[in-house]
């Protein structure tokens, strides 16, 4: 089987989907179907159930075949990487995960990362909200960037980077909109979101199950990314608090944004797997607290 025809049918397994697949790879659906249709031929057996034209499944064949080429592939493509840098003379590859919108902010980090250190290459990526500490566990990232606490075992738990305030996303249409500002007590029986397989300290720490005064703040819609949340809030359907920094990314006219008075600002610093630090890590972490947090305010 060739790298290619791995990487299709890997992709096809995550997206169930001929079309996302095609996109995402920038290949003709007839190739995705001919790629598949050659692998199945070989093997002897369908990787896709394909009955419901809406949503395809792994057969159990596909299901044992795409948990054993996993690991393969990415070895394989790791080494590629590797031997590509290694000829342009880069040594070491940084992989940052960010929860938070702002990569263009910490600019000066990624910067000064860049000049002090051209030997290492510096890969800043968005990170899933759904069970946020995976990739790095998994090694995915060799950094995470999310807010604090975090008390997850075997981490480090770096500098900061920034702290923001709270803010409260609302529709235009509802009737907190023309409120200056709100307390906690604003978002009592009110629907929100959440993503799944949070740790519920974590999870707490961004959005508090209960009010000071103990009611409820309750969770009725479960996401996968920040647009949905955005697009939620936007038809009315939810109210959701965020950090401020997201302002300038959806500046759209029909939100509105209210300060939370008494919700404590959120710090988001760098993670990593203790077992797994090094010098790329080491230098990073150096030079965030060197300059120091950035003012998501004056950015």
């Amino acid at each position: 089987m060739e790298l290619r025809d791995i990487e299709i049918f890997l992709t096809l397994a995550e997206e169930l989907h001929f079309a996302r697949t095609a996109a995402r790879l920038h290949v003709s659906q007839a190739r995705i179907s001919q790629a598949i249709g050659r692998q199945e031929r070989r093997l002897g057996g369908l990787l896709f159930d394909r009955s419901n034209r809406r949503q395809i499944r792994l057969t159990p064949l596909g299901r044992q075949l795409r948990d054993d080429l996993r690991p393969v592939y990415a070895g394989l493509r790791d080494s590629l990487e590797r031997a590509r840098q290694a000829a342009q003379g880069i040594t070491a590859t940084l992989r940052v995960g960010m929860l938070p919108f702002n990569i263009a902010d910490l600019h000066p980090y990624w910067d000064t990362f860049h000049s002090r250190h051209p030997q290492w290459r510096l890969q800043i990526r968005r990170a899933p909200f759904i069970e946020p500490f995976a990739g790095l566990r998994d090694g995915e990232f060799d950094v995470l960037v999310v807010w604090l606490p975090v008390e997850e075992p075997g981490f480090t738990v770096g500098p900061v980077l920034f702290t923001d305030q709270r803010l409260l996303a609302v529709s235009a249409e509802d009737e907190l909109a023309g409120r200056a500002s709100v307390t906690l007590e604003a978002l009592a029986d009110r629907p929100h979101a959440m993503a799944p397989q949070m740790p519920d300290y974590w999870e707490d720490r961004y959005l508090p199950f209960q009010t000071p005064r103990g009611h409820l703040i309750e969770r009725s819609r479960t996401i996968s990314n920040g647009d949905d949340i955005i697009n939620l809030v936007g038809t009315g359907e939810i109210v959701h608090s965020f950090p401020a920094h997201v302002t300038k990314y959806w500046a759209v006219p029909h939100i509105r944004w209210l300060p939370i008075r008494d919700m404590a600002p959120l710090p988001y610093a760098m993670v990593w797997r203790t077992e797994a630090e090094n010098d790329p890590i080491r230098a990073l972490a150096r030079i965030v607290r060197e300059l120091g947090p950035t003012d998501q305010h004056d950015s």
